[in-house]
């Protein structure tokens, strides 16, 4: 299954209580981004001790201070990384993957993996990607025309010719035996 977007993961939580809204932002920056509170604050622009006292559970964020934090993290997830192309397809498929960057047109482009098991998964790894500043999607054709319909960047189908030809050849020698 796909993991929930962090961004996602912080705003529900917020919705459920500040107990697990503080949870979920401290597990986002101590284990996933590796940033500090005196980080968060700059990029936020909320004071170091505010967030100290919401960390701590001495006072409640408000909306304001939610969206602040929201659109620091955003900022965070997409900081370093450069434009990268998503890739989403079956872990098999990604698993023969070799090369993780890409040289077009003699610009460096980073490939980023989202496994899925299901298209409901492929779909939401599709708006997750977007999310997450993918220039662009690479994915199976059973889901591609979906995807085109929710995304706002475009979308290549993979194609797999010679993979298709040495799977019917597997299945005729299964068949046989």
């Amino acid at each position: 299954m796909v993991q929930l977007d962090p961004i996602d993961r912080l705003t529900r939580a917020a919705l459920l209580s500040d107990q697990d809204f503080v949870q979920v932002l401290h597990d986002i920056m101590k284990h996933e981004l590796r940033i500090s509170v005196r980080e968060l604050a700059d990029a936020s622009g909320i004071a170091q001790s505010s967030l100290y006292k919401i960390l701590h559970g001495k006072r409640s964020p408000n909306l304001t201070t939610l969206r602040a934090v929201v659109h620091a993290l955003r900022h965070f997830y997409r900081t370093g990384e450069g434009e990268f192309i998503g890739l989403i397809a079956a872990r098999p498929v990604l698993d023969i993957v070799q090369e993780r960057t890409a040289d077009i047109d003699g610009h460096r482009m980073r490939v980023r993996e989202y496994p899925v098991h299901t298209w409901e998964d492929a779909i939401v790894a599709a708006v997750r990607a977007e999310r997450e500043g993918a220039i662009a999607i690479v994915c199976a054709p059973i889901v591609s025309s979906i995807i085109e319909q929710l995304v706002h960047i475009p979308v290549a189908t993979i194609i797999p010719r010679e993979s298709v030809q040495r799977a019917i050849e597997l299945a005729a020698r299964k068949a046989w035996l």
